[in-house]
C-alpha cells in the first residue's frame, strides 16, 4: 500500500503521524511511504532521517494527497484539503467528526473510507490512541497553568508549589482518567494540595494508591464541585463531555464562586462541554477571560511537546495502521470490532453514531458495513 505521511497544517501544531522508526517498520512489511517535505521538522526529525527509514522524503503535498492510497496524519483534515479526498482513499487520523460538520460532509461527499484515532476502543472500553496524547495533555495542562499563573504572564503571581511560608496552593482535577492522572502527577509532585473528583469510585481507588497523601479524592458532586471552586487556585478539567449533552458541569455563573486570579484549564476542551464558558484557543493566543477568571483551552495541547508526542502517537497507532495496510482496509475493519469503532465514513455514508445524532445526519451502522464485504 502507497502510505503518505503529512506534514500538518493546523495552527501550532508541530507532531507528525508517524516517526522515522514507523516509518521503517512500514516499509519492511513492503509498503511504500511518502513524507513531505519538513514532515518531521517541528518533532525533531529531518527528511533524511525519513529517508534513511526507506521512505520517499521531502515530497510535495500535492503529490502524496494524489499517489496516496492512506493518509496517514495527526489532525482533522482542513478546507484547503477537501479537494484531494477521493473514493479510493482512507484516512487515519484524529477527525473529531462532531465538531467540524463541514469535515464530516466533505469526507461523506468524497466517499472515501475514514477511520477516527479518537473513537477506538479496546477491550477495556478505553481509548488507546488517545491514551497517550491524554497523559501527555494533563501534565501539560499543570504545566499551563503553571506558567500563565505568573505575573509575567498576567497571572496572580502565585507559584503553583510548596514554598516554606506561603499556603500550598490549591489544584482541583475534574476526573480520574489518564489526563487527570497526568495533571495529578505533576500538582501533587509539586506540593500542591490537590482535590481529585469522579464518579468512578474504582479508579479513585486506584489512583489514590499510587498518588502522595496532598492528594484529596472525593465523589464528583454538585456540593463538592462548588466548594472546590470557591478554594481553588486552578481548575483543571479532563472530563471528556458526551457530544449529545447540552449541560455543563461548570455553568458561568460558578465563576463567580472563584477566586479573583483563579484559572480553568480545560484539557479536554469540548467548547460548552463540561465547562460552559470554553472555547477552543491555540499556542500563539491560547488564554482569555470570563467572569474575571482566565482560561486556558488549547485543544491541542500535546503539541507543545511535538517529539514526546510524535514518538508516543506514533507507536500507538502504528499496529492499527500495519493491519490496515497489510490486510486491506475491509479485511481489517471485519477482524477488529475495535477498528471498526474508529470508523466514521465509508462510502458515502457516516458511521459513528455521536457524530450522526448531534449534527443530525443519518447513520449507517459500521457492523451493517462490514456485512456487506
Amino acid at each position: 500500500m502507497k502510505i503518505g505521511v503529512l506534514k500538518e497544517i493546523k495552527e501550532s501544531e508541530y507532531r507528525v503521524a508517524a516517526v522515522p522508526s514507523a516509518v521503517s517498520e512500514l516499509v519492511r512489511h513492503g509498503h511504500e511511504v511518502y513524507v513531505e517535505k519538513d514532515a518531521g521538522a517541528g518533532s525533531g526529525y529531518t527528511d533524511a532521517d525519513y529517508a534513511a527509514a526507506g521512505a520517499k522524503a521531502a515530497m510535495a503535498a500535492e503529490d502524496i494527497w494524489k499517489q496516496a492510497d492512506l493518509i496517514y496524519k495527526v489532525k482533522e483534515i482542513f478546507p484547503e484539503e477537501y479537494p484531494y479526498l477521493r473514493e479510493d482513499m482512507i484516512v487515519f487520523t484524529y477527525i473529531h467528526s462532531n465538531a467540524h460538520k463541514d469535515q464530516t460532509e466533505a469526507l461523506m461527499a468524497s466517499k472515501c473510507t475514514s477511520i477516527a484515532y479518537e473513537d477506538i476502543s479496546d477491550d477495556r472500553g478505553e481509548w488507546p490512541l488517545l491514551s497517550p496524547m491524554s497523559e501527555l495533555a494533563g501534565k501539560g495542562g499543570f504545566l499551563a497553568a503553571l506558567n500563565f499563573s505568573q505575573t509575567i504572564h498576567g497571572g496572580k503571581g502565585k507559584l503553583l508549589a510548596n514554598v516554606c511560608g506561603a499556603a500550598a496552593p490549591v489544584v482541583t482535577i475534574i476526573g480520574c482518567g489518564h489526563s487527570g492522572l497526568g495533571a495529578c502527577e505533576l500538582a501533587a509532585s509539586f506540593g500542591n494540595r490537590v482535590n481529585v473528583l469522579d464518579i468512578n469510585y474504582n479508579a479513585m481507588l486506584a489512583a489514590k494508591e499510587i498518588m502522595p497523601n496532598n492528594v484529596e479524592f472525593l465523589f464528583s458532586n454538585r456540593e463538592n464541585l462548588l466548594r472546590c471552586l470557591k478554594e481553588s487556585d486552578v481548575v483543571i478539567n479532563c472530563i471528556l463531555w458526551p457530544k449529545t449533552r447540552k449541560d455543563h458541569l461548570i455553568y458561568r455563573e460558578d465563576l463567580k464562586l472563584m477566586k479573583p486570579g483563579a484559572m480553568i484549564v480545560d484539557v479536554a476542551c469540548d467548547d460548552e462541554g463540561a465547562v460552559e464558558t470554553c472555547r477552543s484557543t491555540s499556542h500563539k493566543d491560547p488564554v482569555y477571560y470570563e467572569e474575571g477568571i482566565m482560561h486556558y483551552c488549547v485543544d491541542n495541547i500535546p503539541s507543545a511537546f511535538a517529539q514526546t508526542a510524535s514518538v508516543t502517537l506514533s507507536n500507538a497507532t502504528l499496529p492499527f495502521t500495519l493491519a490496515i495496510a497489510d490486510k486491506g482496509v475491509k479485511q481489517a475493519l471485519k477482524d477488529d470490532k475495535h477498528l471498526r469503532r474508529g470508523l466514521t465514513t465509508y462510502e458515502g455514508k457516516l458511521t459513528l453514531l455521536e457524530t450522526a445524532e448531534k449534527l443530525n445526519l443519518p447513520f449507517t451502522s459500521p457492523e451493517d458495513i462490514v456485512k456487506e464485504f
